[in-house]
């Protein structure tokens, strides 16, 4: 009687802070288009090519357009890495060329107790979002022996820029030497962890598989 008595309590304890644990933050996805025929969708490591509008869900304000503020020029970011924010990386993946999504993003995965510039502490985002083109990033296993040109297993920023630049112009794409030399330096800033001003094997990978 001892023993059922005590494994009903058990049960119930369980079954009580199972129910307490706070859930993880997640992002809302909504597909607001999407192409007829997707030949490629987003995986972590690529680089994508967007427009995008952001708004306080709040208030509906908004704080930046790519439209508005960026020249009416979109945006390369590579996804999976933070380079642009948590939501992002969790809400554009598979996501197909031609596909317009919108994200809400809790301030968890967005910008947090601290806030930034227009956007208040603890702001959840929402974000519309359109793909325009995804091309190789240089963050890719597979990609990592082609741009280690000399064998010596870790990575120079000329050998980054290289492959960069190989891969602009097969798609037919304008190489524009600044705008490569900003994404070199933000991919060492990321992952050359010992700062030597290198990207190691280890490095390499260590960070793709966080992808």
């Amino acid at each position: 009687m001892r023993l059922f008595l005590w494994n009903a309590v058990l049960t119930l304890l369980v079954t009580s802070l199972s129910g307490a644990l706070i859930p993880e933050p997640e992002v809302k996805i909504e597909v607001l288009q999407k192409p007829f025929i997707c030949h490629r969708k987003t995986k972590g490591g690529d680089l994508m090519l967007v427009h995008y509008e952001g708004y306080l869900e709040k208030d509906g304000s908004l704080f930046h357009s790519t439209h508005k503020h960026n020249n009416g020029q979109p945006i390369w970011f590579t996804l999976g890495i933070l380079e642009a924010l948590k939501g992002w990386d969790q809400g554009l993946k598979g996501m197909c060329v031609g596909e317009k999504r919108k994200l809400i993003i809790p301030p968890a995965l967005g910008y947090g107790k601290e806030g930034k510039g227009k956007i208040p502490p603890e702001s959840t985002l929402i974000f519309n979002i359109d793909l325009l083109e995804i091309r190789n990033g240089p963050r890719s296993h597979e990609s990592f022996q082609e741009m280690d040109l000399n064998d010596d297993w870790k990575l120079s920023k000329d050998e980054v820029k290289v492959y960069l630049k190989k891969e602009f112009e097969k798609h037919g794409a304008v190489v524009n030497d600044s705008h490569h030399d900003v994404l070199v330096e933000d991919i060492f800033d990321k992952e050359d962890e010992d700062k030597d001003g290198f990207i190691s094997a280890r490095e390499f990978t260590y960070k793709h598989d966080e992808l």
